[in-house]
């Protein structure tokens, strides 16, 4: 199982980014998708995560920010982060909740990450 991210760039404050997370491999059910990221000296922390019905939740500090959504047929997860800060600066980790067959747990897999800085 491969979890790519990506999306991430350079953008000034107050404008937009896209990130993507595609899973390929040998998947059953995924479960729970979601980000996370980590600044620079700091721990990876929540960001949001959207169950397989489509029910999401966020971080206090991007609530009304950022959207997140998944498509189930292709296996895709988005951030869509609008009205970027500088403190939204980090690398960006996807993660599922993936079964590899069914009589398999849930597992949690993690994308390589992609780099989001926000310049103010």
């Amino acid at each position: 199982v491969q979890l790519q991210a990506s999306g991430g760039g350079l953008v000034q404050a107050g404008r937009s980014l896209n990130l993507s997370c595609t899973a390929s491999g040998s998947i059953f059910r995924i479960d729970d998708m979601g980000w996370y990221r980590q600044a620079p000296g700091n721990q990876r922390v929540f960001v949001a995560t959207i169950s397989p019905g489509g029910t999401a939740e966020y971080a206090s500090s991007v609530q009304g920010r950022f959207t997140i959504t998944r498509d189930n047929s292709k296996k895709m997860l988005f951030l869509q982060m609008n009205n970027l800060k500088a403190e939204d600066t980090a690398v960006y980790y996807c993660y599922d909740l993936i079964s590899t067959t069914m009589t398999t747990i849930p597992s949690p897999y993690w994308g390589q990450g992609t780099q989001v800085t926000v310049s103010s």
